[in-house]
């Protein structure tokens, strides 16, 4: 599995997996009048295409099976990886929160620099708090400047972040970050 090239078309659409045709259509037409290039305000051609390759592969019913086959396989991976990863602390205390944040956009940013973007709700799926909980702490990463939202939404870690995640050793090992497979 390639996880480098790996692109969450749910997250693109910004829908729940469980999202049905209907639904997969209205936000796409929604997002997509947002971003058509010839939109002044809001276009963009990369996120147009983006979209609108996402919404190709979910619209098909024989194109979103094969795609939910990957996408849950490399779920199941990154659960997997976070939860070898994940310090032996008590999970309720706000710093093991923070640094569980952290450490999932680290992960990412690994994976995927060039497009480093993890949404609150896949941040939700990944840690297992939910967004009420999540909120202050994102809040509290972004004032620090080591997250920051990304231009589709969603979180990616800075480089002051990535020293936070050296300094307190919150770097999963080298064989456990999320790779596709190669030897390096």
């Amino acid at each position: 599995m390639n996880c480098k090239s790996f692109e969450d078309y749910y997250e693109d659409l910004q829908i729940s997996p469980n999202a049905d045709f209907e639904t997969i259509e209205r936000v796409y037409r929604l997002l997509a009048k947002r971003y058509h290039p010839d939109n002044r305000k809001t276009g963009s051609i990369e996120k147009f295409e983006a979209l609108t390759h996402a919404y190709n592969v979910l619209k098909d019913p024989e194109k979103r099976a094969a795609y939910d086959v990957s996408y849950e396989q490399r779920k199941a991976h990154v659960w997997r990886t976070l939860s070898e990863s994940a310090p032996a602390e008590d999970w309720d205390d706000d710093q093991a929160i923070r640094n569980r944040i952290l450490s999932v956009l680290y992960v990412d940013r690994r994976e995927n620099n060039d497009h480093s973007n993890v949404g609150l709700w896949h941040l939700e799926k990944l840690t297992g708090w939910p967004e009420k909980v999540l909120e202050f702490h994102v809040w509290y990463l972004k004032e620090k400047a080591w997250i920051q939202r990304t231009d589709n939404g969603g979180f990616a870690i800075t480089a002051a972040g990535v020293d936070v995640v050296d300094q307190k050793g919150l770097m999963p090992p080298r064989n456990r970050l999320l790779t596709d497979g190669r030897a390096g």
